[in-house]
């Protein structure tokens, strides 16, 4: 475990190698620093010794090279300096460096088998991960305490995606009974309704012999579902495994074709519980709600109030809103927890509703509460009150106190060191912890300082730590646009919502580079940047240019002008399909006119239907600033067509 980690941090350090060299040679300060990271990466201790002996305590990013020295001794079998380490950490306690010597520290104590003294560092952790959290179960557990056990089913429901370290003390746990049945076959039931449904047959093993299924019938159900209810004989129900299983293939068909999974529960619906089939009806609801089914919210009603995931609960509403039920709209929002009901889009559509039914003033009370804010709803939610989008006032000004305190942060001088030489992974990890629970002033001006250094992301994001609801010049800056507006306005797209989407795909890093592979200004992927190249007779296209800016932005508006020919020149539908892809923006149409925020909230991926709203309400913001008069996001959202042959 802790050497996979000590190879992730390795090749972490070595992705930016060619910039830090070149850094290095204009600012020889940062050869040693460098050195260090070299060192760490190759595994030499040795050379790690010799550059920390030669402190150079003006520099900000000296301490690193002890703590790499450590990093790299805790992965050496011998028994680690645990005085040293304590010593380092007691006196960086307030740096990233500390902070994370701490968790490596705590990995290899585990690792020891060393529970107390696991636990006696644990203590001082701010925040651990769910994994050291795992970890501390397991060492009260090695060190005979009677409660942990009490404290893990307490927080099962939000367990199911627990880190894997957790799994030698669940299974300990059940082994002794301490960790009922019910509790795994919960579990059992939601990872088999997850993307990874394997998981459900590690849960399994630590049934009972006699409650435990076999491999086999896991993999047909997961596998086969539907052929696997077909097949079910008629004593199925008898044993508790069996029902479990079948309610497990339901689930798993419901993922597939919720249809299909009806009626095979209505087939053996009279053999179920009460509460079975309510967990059922909750599972087609659900998967019927993600499918735009018009039959979810059937699915929901007929479940009653079985309990349900937080997921469960919100397509509960978007399954109503969907069929534009607005009596149901409010009684799914009404059932959310108090927490989710707060939130901005049910607060939203929870006003829409109680309008419908009559209850103007309840609802105009709402929409003013949430029109302070300049997200997706607040801005809808003025425009239900008859308010525009202003231009907005000049930036408040940085103060010089303030530019001196940021610039004085031993935090900030580290971040804006490890962007120098490139190690931009651990810079921001510097500028995040040395920007949390800042207060606003301070904010501001370290938001002004990382524009200044065209540390374009830094800003922005900071900025919005500040006030998400002011400071629009540094939150919404517009860098590169006499570079990218003539290609907008070749392809006669809306200058403003090519910057609404640069914003959220890299806030304005030019080298960005996605999990998914996506790259550049524009987050193009390899495969669309190859299709529009020859789409639009790019000849010489190499997949390494689409970190050249001036290609991105070529490549990335020439496929939003295509998709949104594609998608009706619709910009809701357009923006979905830029993230999700344009088949996808279209499949999620409705066989009948849907308005378009209803079908921005009922997009089944949590990440596009996020993206939509934040790339519309940056397109807001945008048009504002660049024609300095009112904007209405509701121009942005005529109703979506019908889905062919609807």
């Amino acid at each position: 475990m802790f050497k996979n980690l000590l190879v992730a941090l390795a090749a972490t350090l070595g992705l930016h190698a060619l910039g830090s060299v070149a850094a290095a040679q204009a600012h020889p300060g940062d050869e040693r620093i460098i050195a260090a990271r070299e060192a760490l990466r190759t595994g030499d201790r040795n050379r790690l010794e010799q550059l920390a002996a030669r402190s150079d305590p003006s520099h900000p990013l000296d301490h690193y090279v002890r703590y790499w020295l450590l990093v790299n001794i805790l992965h050496r079998p011998a028994q680690p300096p645990h005085e040293e380490i304590a010593d380092y950490i007691a006196r960086h306690e307030n740096s990233v460096a500390g902070h994370r010597l701490r968790e490596y520290w705590l990995k290899r104590l585990s690792e020891d088998n060393d529970g107390h003294g696991f636990l006696r560092v644990f203590a001082e952790h701010e925040n651990p991960s769910a994994e050291l959290r795992c970890l501390a179960w397991r060492a009260r557990h090695q060190i005979g305490d009677p409660t942990v056990f009490e404290d893990v089913s307490s927080q099962w429901t939000t367990l199911v995606d627990s880190h894997e370290a957790c799994e030698p003390l669940f299974q300990a746990g059940a082994a002794a009974g301490r960790i009922s049945e019910d509790l795994l076959w919960w579990r059992f039931q939601r990872q088999i309704d997850s993307r990874s449904p394997e998981r459900a047959k590690i849960t399994a093993g630590w049934l009972p012999a006699a409650q435990r299924p076999s491999s086999r019938d896991i993999d047909q159900v997961t596998g086969s579902p539907a052929q696997y209810l077909d097949r079910l004989p008629p004593n199925f129900a008898v044993t508790r495994p069996g029902r479990e299983l079948a309610l497990a293939a339901l689930t798993r068909l419901a993922r597939q074709d919720a249809l299909a999974a009806h009626v095979r529960l209505i087939r053996i619906n009279d053999r179920l519980s009460h509460e079975e089939r309510a967990y059922a009806h909750t599972v087609l609801g659900h998967h019927g709600a993600l499918s735009r089914l018009p039959q979810a919210d059937d699915w929901y009603r007929a479940a009653g109030d079985a309990a349900m995931t937080p997921a469960q609960r919100a397509w509960r509403v978007r399954a109503a809103l969907r069929n534009e039920n607005w009596r149901q709209v409010t009684h799914a929002i009404e059932a959310l927890d108090d927490d989710e009901r707060q939130l901005p889009e049910w607060q939203y559509w929870y006003a829409r509703a109680r309008a419908e039914a009559g209850h103007a003033d309840e609802a105009r009370a709402i929409f003013v509460r949430l029109a302070g804010q300049t997200d997706f709803y607040g801005l809808l939610a003025a425009e239900r009150l008859g308010n525009l989008f202003l231009p907005p006032p000049a930036d408040s000004p940085v103060r010089a106190e303030d530019r001196a305190r940021v610039l004085a942060d031993p935090g900030i001088a580290a971040a804006l060191a490890f962007y120098r030489i490139g190690l931009n992974v651990e810079a921001v990890r510097e500028w995040f912890r040395a920007v949390r629970g800042r207060d606003q002033a301070f904010l501001l001006a370290a938001a002004q300082l990382a524009l200044e250094h065209d540390l374009y992301d830094r800003a922005i994001n900071t900025a919005e730590l500040a006030d998400p609801n002011a400071n629009f010049r540094i939150r919404f800056i517009a860098p590169y646009r006499d570079r990218i507006e003539p290609q907008v306005r070749e392809q006669g797209l809306d200058l403003a919502w090519v910057y609404g989407i640069m914003r959220q795909e890299s806030r304005f890093i030019v080298p960005a580079r996605s999990s998914a592979g996506a790259q550049g200004l524009m987050q193009v992927m390899p495969a669309t940047g190859k299709w529009v190249a020859e789409r639009i007779g790019l000849r010489g296209y190499q997949q390494r240019m689409l970190n050249d800016p001036d290609t991105n932005v070529l490549l990335g508006t020439s496929y939003m002008r295509i998709i949104l020919g594609e998608l009706d020149n619709h910009p809701v539908l357009a923006s979905a399909g830029y993230n999700a892809g344009p088949g996808r923006a279209r499949r999620w149409r409705d066989q009948r006119p849907i308005e378009a925020a209803i079908y921005i909230e009922t997009i089944p991926f949590d990440e596009t239907r996020d993206y939509v709203k934040k790339v519309l309400a940056n397109a807001v913001v945008y048009a504002a600033l660049f024609e300095n008069r009112p904007q209405s996001l509701k121009q942005w959202l005529s109703p979506i067509s019908p889905a062919p042959g609807g």
